[in-house]
């Protein structure tokens, strides 16, 4: 049985599979927050990785394909999602990847990292809180976004500026932190049913 104060096992789910995406440098930058963040142990789920076709039938490519995803989703305790926004919403791929798991969502905290143009990805975000609502998630308050995300890091992949995002990914991190320990000791006490 795990204690109040074990770290929490957070998967951050990489959302984009396009082609010469900007993903992979907001989710380097990410993963060092996250295991900076001693409370946190992270593993990662990149979309990119996943070949999920789209019927949603359980055929045996879909379970091949899921072997790797659905334990890790299973097995956090919290998850941070980091999306792109395309077309004012979230990637294809990543809503394929969401609807292909349902219990693994159940009772646990999202935090959301966003990345775009002018938007900064927000709409995206707040697209997928309804989308986790209905799955019996939480996503929490905080978010972190990078508005013209590609002219916010330098070609190494370092932030130019990380007083801000560094200050916003602290504040959500330690909100999934108090929201994945509050809600691990409740199912703890009594399993979630919803």
């Amino acid at each position: 049985m795990k204690t109040f104060t074990d770290p929490l096992r957070v998967t951050l789910v990489v959302g984009s599979n396009r082609h010469g995406r900007f993903g992979p440098v907001v989710a380097d930058w990410l993963l060092d927050r996250i295991r900076a963040h001693e409370d946190l142990a992270p593993e990662v789920v990149d979309v990119a990785a996943a070949d999920l076709p789209t019927t949603l039938a359980p055929t045996s490519d879909a379970t091949a394909a899921l072997a790797g995803i659905t334990p890790k989703l299973e097995r956090a305790d919290a998850f941070v999602v980091l999306t792109p926004e395309y077309n004012h919403s979230f990637p294809a791929g990543l809503k394929n990847l969401i609807d292909w798991h349902y219990t693994e969502w159940r009772a646990k905290p999202v935090a959301l990292v966003s990345y775009g143009g002018m938007a900064g990805g927000l709409r995206a975000a707040e697209h997928l809180r309804q989308v986790f609502a209905e799955l019996h998630a939480v996503t929490v308050r905080d978010t972190v976004s990078f508005h013209n995300a590609g002219a916010s890091f330098d070609d190494a992949g370092t932030l130019k500026d990380p007083a801000g995002p560094d200050a916003a990914a602290k504040a959500m991190l330690d909100q999934l932190v108090w929201w994945g320990r509050a809600l691990r000791q409740a199912k703890e006490q009594q399993p979630y049913e919803g």
